[in-house]
Parts: C-alpha cells; sequence; structure tokens
C-alpha cells in the first residue's frame, strides 16, 4: 500500500503532466532522438542511458589510455553541441547518466562546450558511485561475486556502485538545468525528474515502483516504439521511427506516445515486449529506491492511439547497492572469413579447427601457454540454433573464431597466421576487406553487493559542492529495509487458470511455430538469458503455461545454458518470464559470441513448435 506524501513546492495534483522523452538507448544510438524530441514542443526532460555493462568496460578502458575520457564523449559531441541552444530556449532539462566513470570530466567538456555558444546551463554533477578504492578492503571481507561466486580479482580497472534517484532529484531542486551522473540505475534519470516534480518520498514505493517503470520502458530508446517488435512488418517507417515519450501523472501512472509525424508503433505489445526486456523475477526487480513487483501492470491502447501503462507496485528497497566493476582478463583476437560452395558449413569449421591446431602448435615452440578459450561460431549455419538448425545446406557461411590469451604475442601470432587459409585449405574462402585482425584487452564485468552506507554520493552544481539534505545521512538516503528485498513477504499470484491445459480426446492437433500465439523479447543479465513471452490472446495463456514448461525451454537450448531454467508469470499482461543462466558465454565483454546479449533467444523461442487444438486458430 502506498502511503501518502507531503505536498513538495511542485504541485502533485492528479491531472498535472510530467512530460519525458527518452532520448538515448546506449552509447551510439541515433543522434536523431535528440532533434526529434526537442523539437516536438512535447517534453519537459530529455533524458539519456548510456550505461550498459559493456559500455562501463569500454569507458575503463578508455581512461585507462586518456585519463580525461571516461565518459561517453557522444552526449557532448554529438547530442548536445546539435539541441543544447534549442533545449535552452525551451528550457527543457536535461538528465544523463553520460558521465560513465568520469562524471565531472564529463560535465566540465559539457560546460566548455556551452561556453563556446555563448551559454551558461547550470550543471550538476552527481557521483560517488566510484568505489574501486574499497576494493582492498573487501577483498580482504570475503566479498564475492554475486552470480559465480568467484572471489574478487586482485586487480580491477573500474568499481562503481548503481546509485538511484533521489540524488537527482535533490540536484534538480537545487536548480540544476542538467544533471550529468556516473553508474546508476538506467530508470533513474527518469524517475529523479518524477520525484522533483511530484514531490514523491522515499516511502511511496507503489508511486516509486511507477516511475521506475517509466524510466525502464523509455531507457531502450524506440524498443518501446516498434524497435525490434516481433511483428516488425507492422512497424512503419523505421527510418523515422519516433522516440519515447512518457506523459507522467502524480499517481505513477503514464502514457507511453512519441512525436507527431514519426514512423514507428505504439502497440501495447511493443511497449509489453520492453517491460519484460531485461529483468528477472518479475515480482521483486529490485532497484536502489524500490523493490518494483511489475505482476500485476496493465498496458492499454487509448483511444487516441497512446498506450497506458498502470498498476507497478512497490516494496522497500534492500539496504545494498548492487555494484558493476571490470577486470582486464588478458587479451582476445576474433578472425573472420567467409566460405562459399556446397557444403560450406562443414569446409568453414575445419578451416577453424586447423588454423587453432597450427597456432597452438607454434605456441608451443615458443614456449607460450596454451588459449585458455577457444569458441568457433559460423553466420549462416544457424550455430545459435544449436539441434534445431535448419541451415546445413547453406552455400555461404562465415567463420568466426575467437581465442583468448594472457599474453598479447600469442595472439599476434594468431592474427598473422589466419590469412593463410585464404590460400592453403579450403576452396571458395575469401576474406572481407581490412586486413588482418587486431588483439584487443579481454575486460570481464562482475558484480557484487555493497552497503549503502558506504557509498558516500556527493552532488556538484556549477563546480560548488551541495550539503546532503540530511547532514547525518549520506545523499542517497532513501530510507532501506534493512532486510533483502527477497526476504520481504510477497503476496503469491495465482498460476493461470486451469493450472496444466487440458486437451479434448480425439480432438486433432496441428503444430504451428510459437511466433503464431505470442509475442516475445529477450535480453541480458550478465551471464543470464531472459526471455519474455506475451500471449497474443489472454485466453491462449493457459495453453502457452502447459507448452513451455521449464524443461522444454531448456531442452531447446540445450547447447547454450545447462539449467536449470526459471519461469515466471506476469498475468497482468498475459506473460511469462522464463530465466536461463549461464546461458552467454560469460556475457557481455567477456563473451565470445557473436550475440553476447542473447538478443536473438527470443527468435530462436519463437521458432520452437507448438501443439495446439485447429479449433484454437480458428476462434483466433
Amino acid at each position: 500500500m502506498t502511503t501518502a506524501s507531503p505536498s513538495s513546492s511542485r504541485s502533485s495534483s492528479a491531472d498535472r503532466v510530467v512530460r519525458i522523452g527518452g532520448a538515448s538507448g546506449f552509447w551510439g544510438d541515433s543522434q536523431a532522438g535528440p532533434v526529434q524530441l526537442v523539437q516536438s514542443g512535447a517534453i519537459d526532460y530529455l533524458v539519456f542511458d548510456y550505461l550498459a555493462e559493456t559500455t562501463m568496460a569500454v569507458l575503463a578502458a578508455a581512461r585507462r589510455k586518456k585519463p580525461e575520457l571516461g565518459y561517453a564523449t557522444d552526449f557532448v559531441d554529438v547530442a548536445m553541441r546539435e539541441v543544447l541552444p534549442e533545449v535552452m530556449r525551451r528550457g527543457i532539462t536535461i538528465i544523463a547518466n553520460a558521465g560513465g566513470i568520469h562524471p565531472q570530466g564529463c560535465a566540465d567538456a559539457l560546460a566548455a562546450l556551452a561556453a563556446s555558444m555563448g551559454l551558461a546551463p547550470r550543471i550538476a554533477v552527481v557521483d560517488g558511485d566510484d568505489v574501486s578504492g574499497l576494493m582492498p578492503a573487501l577483498r580482504e571481507a570475503g566479498v564475492r561475486d554475486m552470480f559465480s561466486g568467484a572471489p574478487l580479482p586482485p586487480k580491477v580497472l573500474s568499481a562503481n556502485a548503481y546509485l538511484g534517484a533521489f540524488p537527482i532529484a535533490q540536484a534538480l531542486a537545487a536548480g540544476a538545468q542538467i544533471v550529468v551522473t556516473g553508474r546508476c540505475v538506467d530508470s533513474a534519470v527518469t524517475l529523479g525528474a518524477l520525484i522533483h516534480e511530484f514531490g514523491w518520498q522515499p516511502q511511496d514505493w507503489d508511486r516509486l515502483a511507477g516511475g521506475s517503470l517509466a524510466g525502464h520502458i523509455i531507457e531502450c530508446g524506440c524498443q518501446a516504439t516498434g524497435g525490434l517488435f516481433t511483428d516488425w512488418q507492422q512497424v512503419p517507417d523505421w527510418a523515422h521511427i519516433g522516440y519515447p515519450i512518457a506523459e507522467c501523472r502524480a499517481d505513477g501512472s503514464f502514457m507511453l506516445t512519441k512525436p507527431a509525424g514519426t514512423g514507428g508503433l505504439l502497440h501495447p505489445a511493443c511497449v509489453a515486449e520492453q517491460l519484460l526486456y531485461e529483468i528477472g523475477d518479475p515480482a521483486a526487480y529490485q532497484l536502489p529506491d524500490v523493490c518494483c513487483d511489475f505482476r500485476r501492470v496493465r498496458i492499454d491502447a487509448t483511444p487516441d492511439g497512446r498506450v497506458q501503462v498502470a498498476g507497478a507496485r512497490g516494496r522497500a528497497p534492500g539496504a545494498q547497492y548492487k555494484v558493476s566493476a571490470t577486470q582486464l582478463d588478458g587479451w582476445r583476437c576474433a578472425g573472420m572469413m567467409v566460405i562459399v560452395g556446397m557444403d560450406a558449413a562443414a569446409k568453414a569449421r575445419r578451416t577453424a579447427e586447423a588454423i587453432a591446431e597450427r597456432t597452438r602448435g607454434m605456441l608451443r615452440q615458443r614456449g607460450l601457454a596454451d588459449y585458455s578459450r577457444v569458441q568457433v561460431e559460423l553466420l549462416g549455419a544457424e550455430t545459435l540454433y544449436g539441434a534445431s538448425a535448419r541451415a546445413g545446406a547453406a552455400r555461404e557461411v562465415m567463420m568466426r573464431l575467437v581465442v583468448d590469451h594472457a599474453e598479447r604475442e600469442a595472439l599476434d601470432l594468431f592474427a598473422r597466421e589466419i590469412a593463410a587459409a585464404g590460400t592453403s585449405w579450403s576452396p571458395g574462402t575469401t576474406m572481407p576487406a581490412g586486413g588482418r585482425p587486431s588483439p584487443s584487452p579481454l575486460i570481464k564485468p562482475f558484480a557484487f553487493l555493497l552497503d549503502k552506507a558506504r557509498v558516500p554520493v556527493r552532488l556538484r552544481l556549477d563546480g560548488a559542492a551541495l550539503p546532503a539534505a540530511d547532514a547525518d545521512a549520506p545523499v542517497a538516503a532513501p530510507s532501506a529495509d534493512a532486510r533483502a528485498p527477497a526476504a520481504v513477504p510477497v503476496a503469491a499470484e495465482p498460476l493461470p487458470e486451469p493450472e496444466a491445459w487440458t486437451d479434448v480426446p480425439g480432438e486433432p492437433l496441428i503444430e504451428v511455430p510459437l511466433v503464431r500465439l505470442a509475442w516475445a523479447r529477450s535480453g541480458d543479465k550478465g551471464d543470464l538469458s531472459n526471455i519474455g513471452v506475451i500471449a497474443r490472446r489472454p485466453e491462449w495463456l493457459p495453453l502457452l503455461w502447459a507448452r513451455l514448461t521449464p524443461a522444454v525451454v531448456q531442452a531447446h537450448f540445450a547447447h547454450m545454458t545447462p539449467g536449470p531454467v526459471a519461469r515466471h508469470h506476469l498475468p497482468g499482461i498475459h506473460a511469462i518470464n522464463f530465466l536461463l543462466p549461464a546461458a552467454l558465454a560469460g556475457g557481455g565483454p567477456a563473451s565470445p559470441r557473436f550475440d553476447p546479449l542473447g538478443k536473438g533467444n527470443a527468435q530462436i523461442l519463437l521458432d520452437l513448435p507448438v501443439k495446439v487444438p485447429a479449433r484454437l486458430l480458428a476462434e483466433g
């Protein structure tokens, strides 16, 4: 039950709407988003999310080379250079986690750009998320990786706590027109604006959950407005797809829309797919400010073409932050070549095996250790599909051979030798232009939990430190339940009724791919892949629950995950969320796969044959 919060200087009347545009889903997103949203005249806030776990590894590597870097340079050099004058003219407030591992450096670069334009926005910095200085003590205390259980490595490149939204709200209350943060949860850039605008308090858990869901929906840009949609054929005008705008209310509900005249699609299933993207247990989506329960969220089309989202519930957050850290773990080199003709896949695999065998012999001759990992994948032969692959007769295949080693010298040798395949072995061997591959640092992420009290969050506005709201507490101090969120009692939701689909004896069954019955989207959390499946019709969910058991899904992905696969029910959107452990070969930058984030796993599952009564499809 949400507690009532005292009114702040900001109105929290039920009819007031705060409009937030999601301009970026990752570092490298199109520069069209900020321009489109600013020129729409339909937003009060422009928010940017840049910091995927992979991005943190990239920023750590960049700062190793140049200490002044370590932030998302595109935010300053591309996005703000394009829109800052118009943003200031329209009075739009900007919030971005573009600071990466060097938020003050990002703010300084932005201030210099603004000055060159004759502008002087008030820029706040939220930092304190860098906890790398605590690593020796944490290692000594026996802290371990929260997923693998491995001890913390002796050396780290970066270690950053996922901060929440209350420091952002405090920066806005102090008069900031632009807020630059370091590592925070993706949804915090949206939630911080809503806390400030509606005066939400730390115990307004349902409202905080609703605001967090708004942030989650728009944090990946066009993924909520038709991007990556299962029914991609229905999405018009990809080239001019509209970026999302959340029109948020004080009760935590919101409408999703996009700028007028843009492409893309506003559809409840698009939004439902994004709700399921990269989540685990939907009853315990854990954030620094609130533990969210999304099981009863409702997503509905409105008569005016928007999408209404409501029903998120929340409870007290835990007393710890998640910390995302990176370590240098040797070197990696990936070589690729194309094999054309009959039996292309067999020829490509033999080519890869020959390169690996030859170079391993050369490493032994030089007294070097063996590769720590060798990965072979055949693009065009459906190696990601495992036993269900159907492209064995492909006549053009790209062979990708990835090797890891502790020493760069070994991979320099590999990079030279791979070219020999062009004349030595398989007929039909060719290579894309670009020369030999280059070794690159192998940066691996890991994660652990850290008490919030050990993370002194700091605020600066125009370079001057801001005092904490409570002199006896850190700035980031929403009150936290002393128990972990998983220990807080949560009401169980009934499973689909009937709990097991009952086939009518003698009724003929036909086999159809799952995509006829459902939409789906997949994502990643470290080495875990999640696949959210949404029934195209609510009455089909019991059948999906009966057919898509954890055992069936695990068997379909036996080549990826050792299991066990977990399954969760979301009755509000008639959906199922599957969690596949250890399915991504390490995940993110640690994975040698050409799909390290599991983006294709939903597509693989949607191809699964499902037996259904003929009458069911006739009724549909």
